[in-house]
């Protein structure tokens, strides 16, 4: 998951500007073929629990949810033992708002979550205190509400903090590194950074491309750019999970500004002005770069670090996202490590040219001016996507679909006239913008919210067909009655599907609407002992039941023939979509 989103961070604002995006993983696909647990972590791997600092006067505790995780605001809970330790309100930052039409408005955290709990002990007494919360997986399994103890001594955390993944862990891999690298190398084909091409050629290698004390030449002033950008990934990895910006980043007095900070970045891609360092800098900057001569190593890394300098401005907002992508992950070394593979993104084809000449390069025209427009509409995309979180759903739907206007109209989705194979395939992609735009205005008008639905949910057809009553279930909530009706189901000969559902559970009210509901899944079920085993109170006696069929939480959905054997192939983790289902059960079917 952690890879899906950085290829989302790394398209929308280049490099990972996109990274912005609350370092959350995005969803799996609703029907992912989910078999078992093992697509999930244990609940104390999901959402790791540590104590920070502690004192006479407040105690703070740090959650880190793995990525595609999150924690319910109103589930926490805290305690005291002894109960004469005083606890204040806990103090926590604003969530992400969702909205939800079982649960209403909720806020959500993905990421670090530190909480501050004021305290009035004033003999520094130790005490436990017990931390109550709840959280969810993206994919759509919930965890049951958890509930775990810290030992707070002497005014002092009795034991290091935890290493919890996000703070100092490995958070990289090889694919992220490759996607960073990707990203560099698009940002080097816009006119801002293409400018570093002379200086390489005419003052690095003095006109000498090609052969191998070029290829040296320009790796000494490509490496040291490079370089400065993984010390600033490294610093924000140091101190970012400190500052705890991405809690931070769910305030509109934060949000609305660092939209318009990406939109006017936005403008500047599109030409509307050009972005220059102050002349207080920029001047002692181009008379010391004027100074250093080329040919020699340590020539080349000055010129690569003042390069680095003297391009910055129109790299800014990309480095921006990457940079507080990186604060919330709290990972120096893959936070050095992604910038660094940015840099020699950038890097990359000025080394190629130096190599090879410009015969191994792309001419420049007029498709540079496409790529920095693209960056330009992807920088506005994460402009509204900030803004979302704190306007109505109608009114972000709305400019969804401006954007998308927008660009149907500059891919000339309305100009008429003969036109050449190109700009016939870009009017055709203009004009689907343009249907889209419709769709979300429309959409908005009536009430609607979700940019991936602008009309909501379309109801399937032959919708009017058999659908699931309630008394079609039997809904039990102990050990012994799930017993007594395989017990039941044995003595019919009868095969038995038994659903794990509990009221807090968001994903089990989407499966039983959408899904049980459905008429291909509903028409299926009538062989069935249709069970429905509730675990809403999450007792330790439920709790002991999930353990022994080595689920994390619902929704689950388990299949078993007429002997109580469970077709462990067909099981079914989190959310699934119809058609998914309605395939497995078609497969069980097969095996009566």
């Amino acid at each position: 998951m952690r890879r899906l989103l950085c290829l989302i961070l790394l398209l929308v604002a280049l490099p990972a500007g996109a990274g912005l995006f609350d370092n959350r993983p995005a969803s799996a696909p609703l029907g992912a073929p989910l078999n078992n647990s093992a697509d999930f972590l244990p609940v104390r791997e999901a959402f790791s629990l540590s104590l920070v600092d502690s004192s006479a006067e407040s105690v703070t505790v740090r959650f880190v949810a793995a990525e595609g995780y999150y924690l319910y605001k109103h589930r926490f809970q805290f305690s005291s033992e002894p109960a004469d330790i005083g606890l204040g309100t806990a103090k926590m930052p604003a969530g992400e708002a969702k909205f939800d039409e079982y649960f209403g408005d909720i806020e959500v955290y993905y990421g670090i979550l530190d909480v501050e709990l004021p305290l009035e002990n004033p003999d520094n007494r130790p005490f436990n205190l017990s931390v109550s919360y709840q959280g969810c997986a993206d994919k759509g399994l919930c965890y049951p509400p958890e509930t775990e103890q810290l030992k707070i001594g002497g005014g002092l955390p009795d034991a290091s903090p935890a290493s919890t993944p996000g703070t100092t862990a490995n958070n990289w891999s090889w694919t992220d590194l490759a996607l960073f690298f990707l990203a560099g190398l698009g940002l080097t084909f816009t006119p801002c950074v293409l400018p570093m091409l002379p200086i390489l050629s005419g003052v690095v290698l003095r006109g000498q491309v090609g052969g191998l004390r070029s290829f040296s030449l320009s790796l000494a002033y490509v490496l040291p750019m490079a370089l400065c950008f993984a010390v600033l990934g490294a610093l924000m990895g140091v101190f970012g999970a400190g500052l705890n910006l991405q809690a931070r980043l769910q305030s509109a007095w934060v949000l609305v500004p660092f939209a318009a900070f990406f939109a006017v970045f936005a403008l500047a891609m599109f030409g509307v002005y050009e972005l220059r360092l102050p002349r207080l800098l920029s001047e002692p900057l181009d008379r010391l770069a004027g100074k250093t001569r080329g040919g020699s190593h340590a020539n080349a890394a000055v010129l690569g670090v003042l390069s680095s300098l003297l391009v910055s401005p129109c790299v800014s907002a990309p480095l921006a996202g990457a940079l507080l992508y990186i604060s919330a992950s709290g990972d120096a070394l893959g936070g050095g490590l992604k910038l660094f593979a940015l840099g020699l993104g950038m890097g990359a084809p000025l080394v190629l040219f130096a190599t090879g000449g410009g015969a191994l390069l792309p001419k420049s025209g007029t498709w540079m001016i496409g790529v920095r427009n693209a960056f330009g509409v992807l920088l506005l995309a994460v402009s509204i996507w900030l803004v979302e979180r704190v306007l109505p759903g109608q009114l972000t739907l709305a400019l969804w679909g401006l954007l998308a206007g927008g660009v149907a109209l500059f891919l000339g989705a309305l100009e008429l006239g003969p036109k050449t194979h190109k700009q016939k395939l870009k009017q055709l992609a203009g004009l689907m913008l343009l249907v889209y735009a419709l769709s979300a205005w429309t959409g908005a008008l009536q009430g609607h919210n979700d940019p991936l639905r602008p009309f909501g949910h379309m109801p399937l057809a032959g919708s009017t067909d058999r659908q699931m009553q309630s008394n079609d279930w039997q809904t039990i909530s102990t050990p012994a009655e799930l017993d007594a009706a395989f017990v039941a189901a044995k003595n019919a000969g009868k095969p038995l599907l038994l659903d794990w559902y509990a009221d807090w559970c968001i994903s089990c009210k989407v499966i039983e609407r959408e899904v049980l509901n459905a008429p291909q899944v509903a028409s299926q079920l009538g062989d069935y002992r249709l069970i429905r085993f509730d675990i809403t109170e999450s007792n330790p006696a439920q709790r002991a039941l999930l353990d022994r069929y080595q689920l994390f939480g619902p929704p689950a959905i388990l299949l078993f023939d007429a002997k109580g054997d469970e077709w462990q192939d067909l099981r079914v983790v989190g959310e699934i979509d119809v058609a998914a289902f309605a395939a497995r059960m078609s497969q069980a079917s097969e095996r009566f």
